[in-house]
């Protein structure tokens, strides 16, 4: 066997090319998985405003019925009649 290293001449405008060219196709990745994770970063961002929406609304909905529901608590005869309702 020989112990040479085994050598490559290039021209270097060759290689300048080359290297632009893997440049512009790693720019190009870049770019589209950047795309493909702000729309995932859209849709997960959408869902988790829904669901603080419908959080809201509930306790919106909550507070509202309790303080219109608090003067008929405290007669005796609707909560017989609630009791009786539930089977208590």
């Amino acid at each position: 066997m020989t112990d040479k290293i085994p050598t490559v001449i290039v021209d270097p405008e060759d290689y300048k090319i080359i290297l632009q060219k893997l440049n512009d196709i790693e720019e190009k990745i870049e770019f589209t998985n950047s795309e493909i994770h702000q729309r995932y970063g859209k849709k997960l961002g959408r869902d988790i405003g829904i669901l603080y929406g419908i959080c809201a609304s509930l306790m919106i909905v909550v507070v509202y019925l309790l303080l219109l529901l608090s003067p008929a608590l405290s007669n005796p005869l609707l909560i017989d009649a609630v009791k009786k309702a539930l089977g208590l």
